[in-house]
């Protein structure tokens, strides 16, 4: 019984002092993210790739309702051409890839 307890105490001082090393380290990696998603180069190239993104998402949207557009049920083909009608003068406005923060 001795050795169970003893075992039990170890377990337990074990647990609580890896738990509070652990959490510091947690919180170092923590402002280390944050450090580095503040880097305005960071923060650009981000911003680039973003746009990028909608760009050939755009362009890939007008290729595949050219190239399957006939071949989908009306009802899908109709919501495809009004959305397509709504970007047809540039970006539509969106906030893809902005953040609010």
């Amino acid at each position: 019984m001795r050795y169970r307890l003893t075992f039990i105490a170890g377990l337990a001082l074990g647990y609580v002092l890896g738990t509070r090393a652990g959490r510091e380290r947690y919180e170092q990696l923590k402002k280390s993210a944050r450090q580095f998603a503040q880097n305005p180069a960071v923060r650009n190239t981000a911003e680039t790739a973003a746009q990028q993104g909608r760009t050939y998402a755009g362009k890939a949207m007008h290729t595949v309702t050219d190239k399957v557009g006939d071949h989908v049920p009306s009802s899908v083909a109709q919501r495809v051409r009004s959305l397509r009608d709504r970007t047809a003068g540039g970006s539509a406005g969106d906030d893809w890839g902005t953040s609010n923060t």
